[in-house]
């Protein structure tokens, strides 16, 4: 059965980008509600101040008003409007006085110069609600004679000497006022869109300052495991420290768990060496049962050496703060090497630079490091050299090169494998190199054997970079 393969999941918003987005939305929504409310309500008020305009027209009207005997109705010229509007043509600003038949039509009227001989901006609908209440101002929209938009204002009185009522009305030209607010509505839009686009920028910017504490322990976190730091002890504000302490708190547990694993480790390999020593010592016969014994015990405490060496490189792997220069290790190894082997011509040089740290524990970059450059001069002709280089993925490359007889690919594959031991003539028990990969793995890196320029064996182990 295949393996199910767990959905990618999706990247998390980070808190600035979702509160961003949020002011976003909340600036679109004041933006456009702000601008809607204020222009509908500059509009309501213009409005309201022409109709109170166009109400007091119609109070003038009934002065100039008057009602002859035989029901006629006739106007007084000195007692109408005086606004030169209402005597210029097609000014925009209209009054008439229409008098109404017993079937309820509009007959004839008296009406301002300004309507001229044009139809009568006076809608049926708002004509007959007039009539249906009189003496109440009824107000409504209408085409002039120009074609230009109207607020009229209509109300029906009753006269003495008439039975039928007699309609007032005003009108004014509103394409000012509708002027008005489509610019009050302009204005609102380009204020308001430059004070939401500075009132995000300002956000944006805080946000940036606040969060820069975070980045700050983002960054000391990052240097206490790379071994930069001990712990996180910045100058960080009062929101933070909090989640700080609780970090230093879970660095210090860390530390301990992994101290306390390694006494135990190295607890069990006293316990565990110390008879297998004294099954050794006891078959120092001849017999074939003193020779089993002598191998199996052997083969027990390669086994015993193998894992407790694990065990310990896991528990330093686990540790945080983990970090060990190059140079000084290697250049330990190379004298100690040097005077082993300086007697059968072998000689050991490093070119590794100062300052170079990987994230790894001192002891098992030494484990690593000596297994390999070891087996070099076991099996090298003269020379073995010590390089290091940069590698991919923030790995740093530790090269050992000699000048033997090197491995073939079979050889190389095999070379790795715990127990394997490629020269049976050769003193060993086949664990150094599959220690060496364990240790390396167990620290994010790796072992790699290939053919080396020298035309011997290259031995690479990349380690993480610190």
């Amino acid at each position: 059965m295949s393996e199910s393969i767990p959905p990618r999941q999706k990247p998390r918003l980070s808190l600035s980008r979702r509160m961003l987005i949020g002011a976003v939305v909340w600036s679109l929504i004041a933006v456009v509600g702000g601008i809607v409310v204020m222009t509908i309500s500059y509009r309501a008020q213009t409005i309201r101040l022409l109709e109170q305009e166009l109400d007091s027209i119609l109070v003038t009207l009934p002065r100039a008003l008057e009602v002859l005997p035989d029901g006629r109705v006739v106007d007084e010229e000195d007692k109408l409007p005086s606004d030169v509007r209402y005597d210029l043509p097609l000014s925009g600003r209209y009054w008439a006085m229409v008098a109404v038949n017993d079937e309820g039509e509009v007959a004839n009227d008296i009406r301002s110069q300004s309507l001229w001989d044009g139809p009568l901006p006076l809608p049926r609908e708002q004509a007959l609600s007039a009539l249906s209440n009189p003496g109440m101002t009824v107000y409504g929209n209408a085409r002039g004679p120009a074609d230009e938009r109207l607020r009229v204002a209509v109300r029906a009185i009753t006269v003495p000497n008439r039975e039928t009522p007699i309609l007032l009305m005003a009108a004014a030209d509103r394409e000012a006022t509708d002027e008005g607010a489509n610019q009050l509505r302009f204005l609102l839009l380009i204020s308001m869109t430059f004070l939401a686009a500075g009132t995000l920028i300002a956000l944006w910017v805080g946000l940036r300052l606040a969060l820069l504490p975070f980045d700050r322990v983002q960054l000391h976190i990052s240097q206490v495991r790379e071994g930069k730091r001990a712990k996180l002890d910045g100058d960080y504000p009062v929101e933070v420290l909090p989640l700080t302490q609780e970090l230093n708190k879970l660095i210090d547990n860390n530390r301990a768990i992994v101290e306390r694993a390694q006494t135990h480790v190295g607890n069990l390999a006293h316990a565990l060496k110390t008879p297998l020593a004294v099954l050794r010592n006891e078959a120092n016969g001849s017999t074939p049962l003193d020779d089993v014994v002598r191998r199996q015990t052997e083969s027990m405490r390669a086994n015993v050496d193998h894992y407790l060496k694990r065990a310990q490189a896991a528990a330093r792997s686990e540790a945080l703060g983990v970090r060990t220069e190059i140079a000084p290790v290697v250049d330990g190894l190379v004298r100690l090497l040097n005077r082993l082997f300086g007697e059968s011509g072998v000689t050991v040089e490093s070119t590794i630079p100062a300052s170079l740290y990987v994230r790894v524990e001192a002891q098992d970059l030494e484990e690593m490091l000596g297994n390999v450059m070891e087996n070099a001069c076991k099996w090298t002709k003269s020379r073995v050299e010590v390089s290091s280089e940069p590698g991919d993925n923030g790995l740093m490359l530790i090269h050992v090169d000699d000048n033997g007889e090197g491995l073939t690919a079979d050889e190389m594959t095999s070379a790795v494998k715990r127990g394997v031991r490629l020269d049976e003539t050769a003193p060993g028990t086949g664990l150094g190199l599959s220690i060496v990969a364990d240790i390396a793995e167990m620290n994010g890196g790796k072992l790699t054997l290939s053919e080396s320029q020298r035309g011997g064996l290259r031995a690479t182990i990349a380690l993480r970079r610190s």
